[in-house]
């Protein structure tokens, strides 16, 4: 079985802000793979599903993002599933709106989200899917930002990347992160691809 992750806060006002747009990757994969519906367990929501042939739950952590690693280290003790078979979807402030970069491992770089995991799980040996939200160009703002709502004109190009890591997550169940990167990226526009 295979963890998937998304990252975000649980207040109903939260749903709209950038720092939620790991929770809205897993709802439009949810949606599009015809998971079971949501149920609540493991300080979360889960939904359980198959994409490529590969048993996948997927978790919305509704600890807060500062303690999304509780959530995480409950269902992957349950299911006993190793850090190399969970992937977490988060916001990234060093990406572009809508670029998208996988990668196994690596610092949290100031996301508590990704520093509670790593905590809990007592490594950082996980899968990231990062999902480029932009920097506002000053320190001061980012807090405004990450915790900003999305925009109508971020709408333009938000929902075609969330449509397109859920009709491309197959290739990432199936363990080919590069392949998943690659076709996301000529859907989207992105030839810059790189793990």
């Amino acid at each position: 079985m295979l963890l998937w992750v998304g990252l975000g806060n649980p207040e109903p006002g939260m749903a709209r802000q950038r720092h939620n747009i790991g929770f809205m990757a897993v709802d439009v994969i949810a949606r599009r793979h015809g998971f079971a519906p949501w149920r609540q367990r493991f300080k979360g929501f889960t939904a359980e599903g198959q994409i490529a042939g590969e048993k996948i739950l997927l978790l919305k952590p509704m600890t807060y993002m500062n303690l999304s690693g509780d959530s995480v280290q409950a269902a992957s003790a349950f299911y006993k599933i190793p850090p190399a078979a969970i992937t977490l979807f988060h916001d990234e402030l060093d990406l572009a709106p809508g670029k998208i970069r996988v990668k196994r491992g690596g610092g949290a770089a100031g996301h508590n989200g990704l520093r509670s995991t790593d905590q809990r799980l007592g490594t950082p040996d996980y899968w990231r899917v990062r999902l480029g939200i932009g920097h506002p160009g000053h320190k001061e703002r980012v807090t405004g930002h990450v915790l900003g709502d999305f925009s109508k004109a971020d709408l333009d190009w938000l929902l075609p990347c969330l449509d397109a890591v859920a009709d491309e997550a197959g290739l990432l169940a199936a363990g080919k992160p590069e392949d998943f990167m690659t076709k996301i990226a000529l859907r989207t526009g992105d030839q810059k691809n790189g793990l």
